[in-house]
């Protein structure tokens, strides 16, 4: 069911480019294109002794109490309240995964997407790579290795060392960690066929980047779709009809072939099911990153029709609320996506009883209409160092995990940094990125910033042993260090409040226009909007807590958080000891440059796409020319693009769009139709994407 149209997607973008239009008429900067230097990643090496398949599989915004075991663990006695949270939330795969493997009680990524998926491929904590959800637009042709957004060029991820060590690699979904450069894309990275998406997110149906997709509106105006194909014959959009179509968007069949999770599932499945088994055949590693369960809320009508029937066989009420529902749904698909690559690994030979499968979030879920995931009993949610944004539900299961430590718990600290090396301990090579420390010496020559070693640990032998690798403290953000048991979180905090086992609900439907939660992160040509001129408002209604130069917990005996005992003098010394170290951390920030039309120029070129435009001119395969009425729209468009690729122009825009943003009127036009309660008539509510009327 899709909580868009594709009306209301159209004006927002006639809004925009009518306030383009008012804001200048400056013709474009020039900027010049190098030639190409890439070339596709060398065929893997003969196989080494066998070693396990690798199933990584990475949930995109999951809420810590959005899993059956974590409900269930939570449940006091015959409440109702918490009755009515467990059967609403149907994850009977990945309970029954984690119930046979080891679950991770302590796994630690970053708190928003980009940074945390940039630490899971290149080893790195997020504060030694990427910090920010940056448009993947941007450019900065000073810095041939950082300048781009996502993981700099010269260092090596984790495709690339499982790809040196033998393993056959592919990879399903989300990406979300650079794009500019063919370098910086999934087959640049190691992985050798990839179907997906670039940004933080897209349209289910359409396809395209819809403002509710990402948050932003960029500089190529959301215009192209981002659906892309990598493999050893093709590196282009996806050009099949049926996955661009979103005709079956109201379809009422089990499982719409046009929904973009639908397309990675069976995707995935072929891949593992066609991968050879024999004696001698190379393992394994496919990293399948769902699109579920980010914004926007879109999910097949029969899946909804499917969760609304668990919830009363189980005993529960109708979910009231709108957004609720729809990520309760979405869950339940994710959870069935998850047990057809299983099947498909326990149909292939053996293969099942020599996979490991990883199940990880990269964040937690997100507090802010309309996010509707729960992190209850935690404090906080996405956008927050608080245990609800970066504590994520994690456990590891398949046949590989030893028999003796099936049904067990790890209580040990992991960051999601830790993969890197633990994958390279199970394939048996190297984990040390001798590329990146190559690229220093040329980077030290040209005073631009150094690329900082991998700060990833092999957890694998810790996690049998049950022993906690991560006595150090572990560097959460440049705002939040860890040093178990006890957690150092300083500065503003948003979405740092404590939400009940049912959220959101009609309270917070009620309330949402003048109280929030609103989202902290809405940008147009990568400035941020607020949605008050008066901070005090804006975090009123982000829920920000600020915790100055420190709040400290026992996230041990605390794990919500309740306590502060910063001001308490039986730690005073460690209180002073962990700011000292948190003042010492140091934080890769290169000038990754700003959004450049040379994007929007590519991706007319390739057909209609999101892609690499540096060093891109022999990247994409066979594009087809376009007809003559297709140029004629290519060109006003781009003269569109060029009118605005100004800082001047681009800030009369904002000017605009924020004077309008922050009234009453325009915080009722964007905010009420955001969720809904089945209690109030929604008569009148409008879509996020419904902006300013023309």
């Amino acid at each position: 069911v899709s909580t868009q149209s594709t009306g209301r997607e159209a004006v927002i973008m006639k809004t925009i480019l009518v306030l383009l239009a008012l804001a200048c008429l400056l013709p474009p900067s020039s900027a010049g294109q190098e030639p190409s230097t890439w070339s596709p990643s060398p065929p893997p090496p003969p196989p080494s002794p066998k070693r396990p398949h690798i199933l990584l599989v990475l949930a995109d915004d999951y809420g810590w109490s959005n899993i059956g075991y974590h409900r269930a663990d939570s449940l006091r006695g015959q409440d109702p309240v918490d009755l009515q949270a467990a059967a609403e939330v149907h994850t009977p795969t990945l309970d029954k995964l984690a119930a046979e493997g080891i679950k991770l009680e302590r796994h630690y990524a970053y708190k928003i997407c980009s940074p945390s998926r940039s630490s899971l491929q290149s080893g790195r904590l997020a504060i030694h790579v990427n910090t920010e959800n940056t448009s993947p637009l941007v450019w900065n042709p000073s810095d041939p290795v950082s300048g781009y957004a996502g993981i700099p060029r010269n260092m090596t991820a984790i495709g690339t060392k499982m790809q040196q060590a033998g393993y056959r690699t592919a990879m399903v979904g989300k990406w979300d960690a650079g794009m500019a450069t063919p370098e910086q894309t999934p087959q640049g990275r190691g992985y050798e066929q990839w179907y997906g998406y670039f940004q933080h997110s897209n349209h289910y149906w359409t396809k395209k980047t819809s403002l509710q997709s990402t948050g932003e509106v960029d500089l190529c105006l959301n215009h192209f779709h981002d659906l892309f194909e990598q493999n050893a014959t093709y590196c282009g959009g996806v050009t099949d009809p049926t996955a661009l179509s979103s005709s079956c968007a109201d379809s009422t069949s089990p499982d719409p072939a046009c929904y973009e999770e639908k397309i990675f599932k069976d995707k995935a499945v072929r891949m593992i099911s066609e991968h050879p088994t024999s004696e001698g055949s190379p393992p394994l590693f496919m990293f399948y990153a769902f699109h579920l369960l980010h914004t926007p809320l879109q999910v097949p009508a029969a899946t909804l029709a499917e969760l609304d029937a668990l919830v009363l066989a189980s005993g529960g009420e109708p979910i009231e609320d709108k957004n609720r529902r729809l990520y309760a749904a979405m869950t339940l698909y994710m959870d069935q996506t998850v047990s057809a690559l299983v099947e498909a690994a326990k149909a292939n030979g053996d293969m099942w009883e020599n996979t490991l499968l990883i199940f990880l979030s990269d964040n937690g879920g997100p507090l802010y209409e309309p996010g509707a995931a729960n992190n209850h009993p935690h404090r906080g949610g996405k956008y927050s160092d608080f245990e609800g944004g970066v504590r994520t539900t994690a456990f590891v299961s398949g046949g590989f995990v030893p028999a003796g430590l099936r049904g067990s718990s790890f209580d040990g600290v992991i960051s999601i940094a830790d993969w890197y090396s633990t994958l390279c301990g199970l394939a048996g090579i190297d984990p040390a990125d001798h590329a990146a420390e190559a690229a220093n010496i040329w980077l030290e020559q040209h005073h631009l910033p150094t690329l900082p070693p991998i700060d990833s640990i092999d957890q694998w032998h810790s996690i049998l042993a049950n022993q906690n690798a991560r006595t150090a403290p572990l560097e959460l953000s440049a705002n939040a260090i860890l040093e178990w048991p006890y957690k150092l979180v300083t500065g503003p905090q948003p979405y740092s409040m404590y939400a009940g086992p049912l959220f959101p609900n009609c309270s917070t439907v009620s309330s949402l226009v003048e109280d929030g939660p609103v989202f902290t992160d809405l940008k147009i040509f990568n400035r941020k909007i607020l949605y008050s001129s008066n901070d005090s408002v804006n975090d009123r209604v982000t829920f920000t807590h600020d915790c100055g130069h420190g709040c400290l917990f026992d996230v041990q005996h605390d794990p919500s958080e309740l306590h502060d005992l910063a001001g308490d003098p039986e730690h005073a010394t460690r209180l002073q000891k962990m700011k000292l170290h948190l003042s010492q951390v140091s934080l890769f920030s290169p000038d990754r440059g700003n959004m450049t039309s040379l994007a929007c120029q590519s991706g007319v070129h390739n057909g209609g796409y999101y892609g690499p435009f540096v060093h891109a001119d022999n990247f994409y395969t066979n594009v087809a020319p376009p007809s003559i009425a297709q140029r004629i729209k290519d060109r006003a468009y781009m003269e569109l693009v060029k009118k605005f690729n100004s800082t001047e122009a681009q800030a009369q825009v904002v000017e605009k769009f924020e004077r309008t943003y922050q009234t009453n009127f325009g915080h009722n036009l964007y905010f009420k139709g955001l969720d809904s309660c089945k209690q109030e008539s929604v008569a009148g509510l409008h879509d996020f994407e419904e902006l300013i009327p023309l």
